[in-house]
């Protein structure tokens, strides 16, 4: 008799996303310890690419232009983290403006998404620069163990969807364990550094800011009429969509930072 095919489940892309995810763990990891240029290079470089993706999202009909776009990037960027004074943000207009000028439709589109791509990439340089390696560290892991939470809570549970019309996978269950995962995050940081025990509330709203990157990036992917931003990492798409809750995230503690005073953050 033979042997029926295996059904496919929902764990297919498991292997390689794991593969990817390790991949991309090891080369991140190695930039934020290393810190310094090589941290902003590796900055310079995430952003750039997704940039280029933002690009062929709209227009993939002209690549050569993505790609002048992306390099551009890299060279304000750059340009910014070298002379590292307020006024030079104003250069991250330069691609917002530029890209939108050659845009007959979605115009506003790329340019917020632009001008946030660079903004967040900037914050991040900064983070790890002024608050040093455990706030980066404990930032970054926020992200992380709420993608993984969120991923095995919503394969294995289902359930109501968050937002059906912007992100049809997303339910319910993975979206509140990102958030528990983030308060366990928290909490083991209130027990080797000087953060009090509020830096767990923190995680789980900055957990929030993070889902809610990945829930715009979505919805630009399906106003797109898109999959994924590109295929450059197997099992999971783009730089884009790899990094989109990471942007979330470091918008959302720029906001922080300039509005409010947070006791208990500083580790």
């Amino acid at each position: 008799m033979d042997t029926p095919p295996p059904n496919p489940t929902n764990w297919d892309d498991l292997t390689v996303r794991i593969a990817s995810s390790a991949a991309m763990t090891v080369i991140g990891a190695a930039g934020v310890i290393l810190g310094g240029v090589w941290f902003q290079m590796l900055v310079v470089f995430v952003s750039a690419v997704m940039i280029w993706e933002l690009w062929m999202m709209i227009r993939k009909d002209e690549p050569t232009k993505g790609m002048l776009l992306a390099a551009l990037v890299a060279s304000v960027m750059s340009g910014q983290l070298a002379n590292d004074t307020h006024w030079t943000l104003l250069l991250f207009l330069v691609v917002p403006i530029i890209g939108a000028t050659q845009l007959k439709t979605e115009i506003k589109t790329f340019f917020i998404f632009a001008l946030g791509i660079q903004i967040a990439g900037w914050g991040l340089v900064h983070f790890r620069m002024d608050f040093g390696f455990t706030w980066l560290l404990w930032l970054m892991s926020v992200v992380i163990i709420t993608d993984i939470f969120g991923y095995f809570a919503g394969k294995s549970l289902g359930g109501p969807k968050f937002w059906p019309k912007v992100s049809p996978k997303k339910t319910w269950s993975g979206t509140i364990a990102g958030w528990v995962g983030a308060g366990i995050v928290g909490f083991i940081f209130t027990l080797f550094t000087n953060a009090g025990v509020v830096i767990i509330l923190i995680s789980m709203v900055l957990s929030f800011a993070g889902q809610m990157g990945d829930i715009a990036e979505s919805a630009l992917k399906r106003r797109m009429g898109v999959k994924d931003s590109s295929t450059l990492i197997p099992g999971h798409g783009g730089l884009f969509d790899r990094f989109d809750a990471l942007l979330g995230a470091a918008l959302f503690m720029l906001l922080v930072a300039v509005v409010f005073n947070v006791p208990g953050v500083a580790f």
